[in-house]
């Protein structure tokens, strides 16, 4: 199989592609710069030069290839405050490679976040795959994608866990919790920290990817979690542990100090399960959790 691959350079796609690329198919990356050229290049895809604003170029690249992988988000707007943009970027790039693929039968799998469910209140319980939500940002390009099963395409969303970690990651959620620590010389959570945020190897993530566009079903969810709740202190204590600083409950007006762009995240409590996702298609996380990722030095030298 020929796969596309949006956000090629990037941090998720450093395990997708090689998972790809070890079982037998061929890739092409997306790649906006000469070093992100340079970064797809050395993972052994082949490159396409472009960007999210291209649509047609996006939609030529859908129609050539025989399934699309779709993992590019503008994470700069994201952290420069400018979300919305970031997220109507994201729909339209979702919407022009949808409709390269339509009536083509072909894989399409795209990128959401298990956050939204939080976002959606939905936090009494394990949040699962068939927990679907009318709109919003992010959510309405997810939902736009499990609709593309009902125009012939067999696509299917990964929601992924806020904290996505290995030695691959370069820019995370889990980098940011920690220089907020090391900035403030404590490691801050909400309350009384109980609330919960699940977690996910990359490498198992590389996985997952690779099975959604080789056999998942049309219009399918599945959940990119690991762990699948650590309590918010647990986290902010294991940084603490490894920066040799303190832990610190703060109130939610003094999240933004401590924890900057994630302070609305900070107090949302995300148990997410992934039963379906094993069940449906064979996955099983089995590489490191985030508290002995952590723990093994990588993050903090």
């Amino acid at each position: 199989m020929r796969v596309f691959v949006t956000g090629a350079s990037g941090h998720i796609a450093s395990a997708v592609i090689p998972q790809l690329l070890n079982n037998g198919h061929q890739v092409v990356g997306l790649a906006r710069s000469d070093a992100s050229a340079d970064a797809v290049a050395k993972l052994g895809a082949a490159v396409r030069r472009g960007d999210l604003d291209d649509l047609d170029g996006l939609e030529q690249a859908g129609t050539e290839a025989d399934g699309v992988i779709h993992l590019a988000f503008k994470h700069e707007l994201l952290l420069s405050g400018q979300f919305d943009s970031a997220v109507s970027s994201d729909l339209a790039a979702t919407q022009a490679l949808g409709e390269a693929l339509n009536g083509s039968d072909k894989p399409f799998v795209t990128t959401s976040g298990t956050l939204m469910l939080a976002m959606a209140g939905i936090n009494d319980r394990p949040g699962a795959e068939n927990d679907q939500i009318p709109g919003g940002p992010r959510v309405d390009a997810a939902n736009y994608t499990v609709g593309l099963a009902r125009h012939g395409v067999r696509s299917s969303v990964i929601r992924l866990a806020p904290m996505v970690h290995s030695d691959l990651d370069h820019h995370g959620f889990t980098h940011a919790l920690i220089e907020f620590a090391r900035q403030n010389r404590v490691a801050a959570y909400v309350g009384d920290g109980s609330n919960r945020w699940p977690a996910v190897n990359t490498y198992d993530i590389g996985v997952l990817y690779r099975l959604a566009v080789e056999k998942g079903p049309a219009g399918a969810t599945y959940h990119g979690t690991g762990d699948d709740g650590i309590p918010r202190k647990v986290i902010a204590e294991t940084i603490a542990n490894k920066l040799g600083v303190e832990t610190k409950s703060i109130t939610e007006e003094e999240a933004p100090h401590y924890l900057g762009f994630l302070a609305s995240f900070a107090s949302l409590d995300n148990p997410t399960t992934n039963a379906k996702t094993r069940e449906v298609l064979g996955w099983e996380p089995t590489h490191t959790g985030w508290v002995e990722d952590v723990q093994t030095g990588h993050y903090i030298t």
